[in-house]
């Protein structure tokens, strides 16, 4: 990468071992294509107002040239903990581990990431398969 790694918190303290994580997972999406320019991502609780149960928003820009490619992830109330529906049927609050629930969110996040630059790099060869056309 030409441009180092931005790593941007918000509604949540700094954690400089997301920080690491963040920078080995942009450093490992370079093995699947190794000219991107710039990697910036951003990690939020949305929604402050919720104590428990909160989504992660993870936000992964690539920057590679001719395009950007940008994901999304966003996980559920209860993306890690099985099924919830007991716990919600007895009137419980469930309680996520935030730092296991974050290193997931962004796990899954580069891998759709991942996915993506292998799409684009397909592309960027020429080794997109090709339709027949049906107009004889």
């Amino acid at each position: 990468m030409t441009r180092p790694v931005q790593v941007t918190f918000r509604n949540m303290a700094v954690a400089p071992s997301l920080e690491h994580e963040v920078c080995a997972r942009a450093a490992w999406l370079e093995t699947f294509y190794d000219e991107i320019v710039g990697c910036r991502v951003l990690i939020e609780f949305p929604h402050r107002h919720r104590s428990t149960g909160r989504p992660i928003h993870v936000r992964i820009e690539l920057s590679v040239p001719g395009e950007d490619i940008i994901v999304n992830q966003e996980t559920s109330r209860y993306s890690t903990l099985g099924d919830p529906l007991p716990e919600i049927a007895n009137g419980n609050r469930v309680k996520e581990p935030d730092h296991k629930d974050v290193v997931v969110a962004i796990r899954d996040a580069f891998d759709v990431a991942r996915r993506r630059l292998e799409d684009f790099a397909r592309r960027r060869r020429a080794d997109v398969k090709r339709h027949r056309s049906d107009a004889a």
